[in-house]
């Protein structure tokens, strides 16, 4: 490793560490008693898909008294979408999310759901949940989703090249989920399980001599990781599904057991990080930063439950293709600038660069840093949630580059 690629290695982890470090004054949880931003002081001044929409067929925007603040009357929010990329081809999809309060002074409530196609026969339905009950006290989150799925694996750690592609075919459920409990102010402590299952895994033979990573590791056809988890969660963002300010913290520590099932028994610490600040303090604009890193502490989880590019809930690594690296140690940092176009609220711009690191192996050390970077637009879908559409093109290392679409943002 020469001193260079060193001292941006260590960045990373220090930039994880300063994120950590939270900004107290005026943090506070999302009630509906809050100050609006003033550009959501008065919704009828701000536009979405709906109120587009509703001008079509009727004239003018909905009246505050239909549409204000997300209250106890889920809001929902979806859209059918027709996308293309280099890596998936033409897909198409249904997403959205369910955004509520469980009462007057809880935060909100966000379910995202969602089902998508693509004409490399990718399947997913994935759906994801984060509850607050009535006063606070209590948060539930978690995930189920199963993929069926045709992909392309590059080998382990991120100094790999796109000649070391190998197509593996595998289906894979997924089941978590965690439940909190605060301890002081937005301090929470919570346990939960996890459980990965993949089956049906084979790879493709592609007529090249050379063995491939998956098979040296230790090809399987059915692998189960289940297990038990411990987290700590601090939260004190203004609204979950779209962050103006505040700052988020979530560790996991994950014991996977024989006992539960599991094809091995390893364990792993997740640390997730993310800050926004108003940037300048008098607008709407806002600078984000999220640092998300795994790693293995102990044991050989399989081949597909080490952490990859885009395989979080949050999609990491935009500008590379979905399980571009792999290995059983990743760091990633991201930032990311967001920017109003329209002062009706219904156009906006983002600008990111993130950068990823992976080791190979268990025991072994981090790679090269892979860069990704690129524009975005945000469409509003829903101004009473801030639900965006957000559509990303971004670029990586080696040519790589396409283009992402997700509803609402992916940090």
């Amino acid at each position: 490793m020469n001193t260079a690629k060193g001292v941006t290695r260590m960045l990373l982890v220090v930039f994880a560490c300063l994120l950590s470090l939270p900004v107290f004054a005026g943090a506070r949880a999302d009630t509906s008693k809050q100050k609006l931003p003033n550009t959501h002081r008065d919704s009828t001044k701000q536009l979405d898909l709906v109120d587009v929409m509703h001008g079509l067929f009727r004239s003018g925007v909905l009246p505050i008294s239909h549409r204000s603040q997300v209250g106890t009357k889920p809001v929902m929010s979806l859209i059918p979408l027709l996308s293309y990329s280099t890596q998936s081809r033409m897909s198409a999809s249904l997403k959205g999310n369910i955004a509520f309060r469980a009462g007057a002074a809880s935060r909100i409530s966000l379910v995202d759901f969602g089902t998508s196609y693509n004409q490399n026969g990718q399947f997913t339905l994935p759906i994801k949940w984060n509850i607050w009950n009535r006063d606070n006290a209590y948060n539930f989150a978690g995930e189920l989703k199963f993929y069926s799925y045709p992909q392309s694996t590059f080998g382990l750690g991120s100094s790999s090249t796109t000649h070391d592609r190998d197509q593996l075919n595998y289906n894979c459920l997924r089941f978590s989920g965690t439940a909190f409990r605060r301890v002081a102010g937005n301090f929470y402590a919570g346990a939960g399980y996890v459980m990965d299952n993949h089956w049906s895994i084979h790879q493709k033979a592609d007529g090249d001599a050379d063995v491939s990573d998956f098979s040296a590791y230790g090809a399987a056809k059915h692998t189960v990781s289940s297990g038990f988890t411990f987290n700590a969660l601090f939260d004190s963002r203004d609204n979950s599904v779209n962050p103006s300010h505040g700052f988020y913290a979530m560790s996991q520590f994950r014991q996977n057991m024989t006992l539960l099932g599991s094809t091995a028994a390893w364990n792993s610490v997740t640390l997730d990080v993310r800050k926004y600040f108003r940037f300048p303090a008098s607008s709407t604009n806002v600078l984000a930063f999220w640092s998300y890193n795994v790693l293995t502490l102990s044991g050989r989880p399989p081949y597909l439950d080490m952490p990859s590019t885009f395989w979080d809930s949050n999609n990491t690594g935009r500008g590379y293709m979905q399980g571009r690296f792999r290995g059983a140690q990743m760091v990633y940092g991201e930032a990311e600038y967001r920017y109003a176009i329209t002062a009706n609220g219904l156009i906006g711009g983002v600008v990111f660069l993130n950068g990823q690191s992976f080791s190979a192996a268990p025991g072994t050390h981090f790679q090269a840093i892979q860069p990704g970077y690129g524009p975005g637009l945000r469409i509003k879908l829903n101004k009473v949630s801030k639900t965006n559409i957000a559509i990303d093109y971004g670029f990586g290392h080696e040519g790589s580059r396409g283009l992402f679409v997700k509803i609402g943002e992916l940090f």
